[in-house]
């Protein structure tokens, strides 16, 4: 695979079956860390690690066949992940669950424009 991410590249998986397809994404991963402060200090002494929130916005997604003949729809979606696959690596948000959904209607269409999704786990991996 070489160049950048297509929709095929961007897709939601669950249960091992991809349901559906995302046209872009934009991810944020932040950290809860904290200073450690010691006494007659003027600036901390450390800083300690603390967990990890991982939060993506999903644009545009396409719910395959398959996942529409089943009667799966983005409002049921629980504990998916999210696979975004790269030239040289695949990066997964798994334990993900939606946080906002927006959609616009068109006749026979099961498209959501806008997801927000939280992730409890990252990991990549290479290809």
């Amino acid at each position: 695979m070489t160049g950048f991410p297509t929709s095929a590249d961007i897709y939601l998986e669950m249960d091992g079956r991809k349901v559906a397809v995302v046209q872009s994404y934009s991810a944020r991963a932040e950290k809860s860390s904290k200073s450690v402060e010691a006494f007659g200090e003027s600036e901390p002494v450390a800083a300690i690690e603390g967990q990890k929130k991982y939060t993506v916005e999903l644009t545009r997604l396409y719910a395959t066949d398959s996942a529409v003949s089943d009667g799966i729809n983005f409002y049921d979606l629980a504990d998916f992940s999210l696979v975004i696959c790269k030239p040289d690596r695949r990066v997964i948000y798994s334990g993900c669950q939606w946080s906002v959904l927006q959609e616009e209607g068109q006749l026979n269409a099961m498209v959501a424009e806008h997801i927000t999704l939280v992730a409890s786990k990252r990991i990549e991996t290479a290809v």
